[in-house]
């Protein structure tokens, strides 16, 4: 009696990565405070992310920040007319991947 898988597993079977790459863990808790906010933020919302758009982009812009994703453009996420006048004055929360195509406008 054989417990190992049948031999033909492995015949159908590919593993492709992510379209947008890896998504490491934050073993060391360095985004948590802004993680808590969205999730929170959710929570108080029905889980409709509308209404917790910037809270997102603070999330996401800790994650490119600390390495822990690739850094992107806020074009390419969805998020680029969030938080335009809160964050106006600061520039590198806005646009947190320096291209050659900067929209300042």
């Amino acid at each position: 009696m054989s417990f190992g898988r049948p031999p033909s597993i492995n015949s159908g079977f590919k593993v492709s990565p992510p379209d947008r790459g890896s998504f490491p863990l934050d073993h060391y808790a360095e985004c948590k405070e802004q993680m808590m906010l969205y999730m929170n933020c959710l929570k108080n919302n029905s889980s409709t992310s509308t209404a917790c758009r910037d809270l997102s982009k603070e999330y996401l812009h800790c994650r490119m920040n600390r390495g822990l994703m690739q850094p992107e453009g806020w074009d390419s996420l969805g998020l680029a007319n969030v938080g335009k006048s809160a964050a106006s004055s600061n520039d590198s929360r806005d646009n947190p991947v320096s291209t050659s195509s900067a929209s300042n406008s």
